[in-house]
């Protein structure tokens, strides 16, 4: 297992992944074209030419990323692949020079484990909303705003 930088092959895969989870409620859903907008931003997790998990670093300003669309096919739960994506994406928030690594999430125990705490969405600048205008669940977001500082 390996990860790499996702590929337009990978689309296909990357969206029926996310998507089976967000049937579920358990993550937001994303479109094709957000996928292809995108597909610059999303590293994924390669066994043996399958991905089997995928996720997005999104720089929103100099000092402030989010992770975003982390998804592991539930084949592989359990397995470490998640908490590799997560500290895949803190080195290139590191190589940036990014302060601050953010999620929006239902996962909450995931990411404590990996490092995160839970702050108040009142504690983060207001640029860190722009895609939720475009979100089903605008203004009424229930997805718990996660937080990690990095030290250098």
């Amino acid at each position: 297992m390996f990860i790499r930088k996702a590929k337009l092959s990978d689309s296909e895969a990357m969206h029926k992944l996310v998507n089976h989870y967000a049937k579920k409620g358990l993550m937001l859903a994303r479109s094709r074209s957000s996928i292809y907008e995108y597909i610059r931003n999303y590293s994924v997790m390669d066994n043996d030419g399958e991905m089997i998990g995928v996720g997005a670093l999104s720089i929103l300003w100099s000092d402030l990323a989010e992770i975003r669309t982390l998804a592991v096919k539930e084949s592989f739960s359990g397995q470490g692949v998640g908490k590799n994506l997560v500290e895949h994406f803190i080195s290139e928030a590191k190589a940036l020079g990014i302060k601050q690594v953010f999620t929006l999430t239902y996962q909450t125990e995931f990411f404590e484990k990996c490092g995160f705490k839970t702050i108040s969405k009142d504690n983060m600048p207001h640029k860190i909303w722009k895609d939720c205008l475009n979100c089903p669940k605008f203004p009424n977001c229930d997805e718990v705003l996660m937080v990690m500082e990095i030290d250098y």
